[in-house]
Parts: C-alpha cells; structure tokens; sequence
C-alpha cells in the first residue's frame, strides 16, 4: 500500500510508492556524457579561456590566473545575475520588478579533468569548503545581496554543461522561495516546541537509525523520513547554526570526509548517477536565528519530475528512504589520499589565496 508522508519542516506532502518500490540495479545509468571539445576551458593551463578569476588558493609562487593553482573561483561567463548596478526597485501595477543584481560564481575544484568526485581526495573537498565560506563571507559585506545558494550539478540529468568537476554560487537580492519556506515552517514549530526541528530531526534519526547513511562526529548524513527522489540523502551538523559561513575549522574538516563519503556511495552504490546537491543556508541579514538549521541536501537525478509533480506539489517516490539507507549504508567508499588530487607541495608550502575584485 502506498504511503503518503509529511515533510515536517515545509509542510510538502510525499507519495511513497512501496508497489512501485525498485532497487539500486533497477535504475539505468543516462547515455554516456555527450563528448566536450578537446580543451576544457576549466584546465590548468586554460585560465585564459575565463574570466579573471576572484579567489584561487595557489602554491606559492604562481601568479594570478595562470597555472600552479589547486581551486579556483571565476566569474560565471554567462551569469543569471551581475554584480555591477542599483537594485532600483520598483512596481507597475500589482506587478514588481527590480534589477538583476547579484553575483554568480563559479568554483573550479580541481585543475585536472576530474569528473567524479570520489576521484577527489578529501583534503581537495575540504579546501573547497573553505573556499565556499571565504566566499559567502565575502559577499555577506554588499548590503545589496541577501543570500548565497552554493550548489553541484554532476551530469546532464543534474544540469551540468561541464565535465570538469566544478560547482557555482549564486547570491541573490532576495531570499529564495525555497529558503523562505524552510524558514517558515521552522519558526511555527520553533514557536510551537521552542526547539529546532532540524536538531530535532537529527535527534530521532539517529534514535531510530533507520535513515541513517552514516554518523560523524559533527555531521548526521540520512534520508529524509519525507524522500521526495530516491536516495535522496540529507547531511545536517549535529550542533545548531544557522549559517554555513560560520562553520569552523573542526567542521570543515568533519564535512570534507562526510560529503566524500556520501558521495562516493551514491556513485558507487547508483553506477554514477546525475545528481545535485544544495547548502541551504539562512540569508545574510539574519543574525543566529535559534530555529533554522543549515544543511546539505544530495539528490540523485534518477527519476523524472512530470505532469502530476508540477501540476500537484506531490513527488512520488519509488525507493522507501529506509531501504535507500540501508543500501547505501553497505557501500563502502576507500579514501582519496591528498596525492591523488593535490599537486606535491614543496617543503614549506602553504596555502596561498589569492583575491581580486570582480572586473
């Protein structure tokens, strides 16, 4: 019998469909990627072929765009929003409009031709962490901009026009109808309870342990009791923040391993499946809010949203979270050493960022 389950955060309702209910081996992997040309404009020793890039940890001694980097951030060639201009709010009628301001980023991980990430080491996925947060950090200080969604799409299916490993930023003037949602039905249960329902969440999960893929020290990593897609994963810290910018060092560190981990079973576990993720992180103008939680959201492109989905608000999904995690709980992923990804540092190297302005 199918079930029909609540998201408790936004209220969204679910169909699980059990009599529907399919395996890992059931869902076929896409057609192979379509064939790029032969120079990737994101490979070290293409860095002409962007715009001048904004943030780079290099080595020390390379010069600003040009080789020697390990992670580079680049102005989105073709970006949804500019950062130049005047918001210029305005209205016509009961309509509203302002100007496209805003900034769109892109965060090369890696200057080899990586395309999966569990080909990455969890050092490389920990410095882009922290690029993520310099970022976010960053652009917290134009009082224009209100929030930053940093995202991943791997594959055609996820809506990447890219191989080479890479994820983007973009920092809108307005919060997203997603985030507000979120932040809503978080503060009805804030007020009802007094307690946040992701600490909550993370709280029975692991009490449950049903849904769980695995348990760090700082990070729980489960699929959620209300799955819209199948193996739909969540990673949520432990302990309560609103905003990723604030993650410290211990977390960073934490989550490098824990999202390599995650990772590398779905592609493992799924035949390296077309996937997103998502941090959902509280705006910039919200000092620590005591209800909203900040969290990764992993979902796997393995089943189409049509006709019914966008006509009802429902999702149906074939694949019991249950089951999802106790598959996924079984993949084992060996770890990427620094070697694999990193370039060999010279004695005494370190980190060297390098910024500039966005021209």
């Amino acid at each position: 019998m199918p079930e029909l389950r609540k998201d408790p955060v936004v209220g969204r309702w679910v169909i699980i469909a059990h009599e529907r209910a399919k395996r890992p081996h059931d869902f076929k992997s896409e057609a192979p990627p379509r064939q790029e040309s032969q120079v990737c404009p994101f490979c070290e020793g293409n860095e002409h072929m962007t715009p001048p890039e904004i943030l780079a940890y290099r080595d020390y001694g390379a010069r600003p765009n040009g080789p020697g980097w390990r992670i580079r951030v680049v102005p989105n060639r073709f970006p949804a929003l500019k950062i130049e201009g005047d918001l210029n709010k305005r209205g016509d009628g009961i309509y509203d409009m302002m100007a496209g301001v805003g900034a769109h980023e892109v965060i090369i991980e890696s200057p080899r031709h990586h395309v999966s990430v569990s080909s990455l080491a969890e050092e490389n996925l920990r410095e882009v962490l922290w690029v993520y947060r310099d970022r976010l950090v960053d652009l917290k200080k134009d009082k224009r901009l209100v929030h930053g969604m940093l995202f991943k799409n791997v594959g055609e299916g996820g809506g990447a026009s890219l191989e080479h490993t890479h994820s983007q930023l973009i920092v809108t003037p307005i919060v997203p109808i997603s985030v507000w949602e979120e932040m809503t039905g978080a503060l009805e249960f804030f007020n009802y309870r007094g307690r946040c329902i992701y600490c909550d969440m993370v709280q029975q999960e692991l009490s449950a342990e049903k849904r769980i893929v695995l348990d760090s020290p700082h990070f729980t990593a489960f699929c959620p009791y209300a799955s819209r897609f199948p193996f739909e994963t969540w990673i949520v810290p432990k302990t309560h923040a609103s905003h990723f910018e604030n993650i410290p060092k211990p977390g960073v560190d934490d989550l490098g391993q824990v999202l390599h981990q995650v990772l590398g079973k779905l592609e493992l576990a799924l035949d390296s499946p077309s996937y997103n993720y998502i941090i959902h992180t509280a705006p910039f103008d919200h000092s620590e809010l005591p209800h909203y939680h900040w969290h990764i959201e992993v979902i796997p492109r393995l089943t189409k949203v049509a006709g019914f989905e966008w006509g009802s608000g429902f999702y149906i999904n074939p694949v019991p979270p249950e089951d999802a995690a106790a598959f996924l709980r079984e993949v084992e992923v060996v770890p990427s050493y620094a070697h694999t990804a990193l370039r060999e540092r010279a004695p005494g190297s370190r980190l060297q960022p390098h910024a500039s302005k966005v021209p």
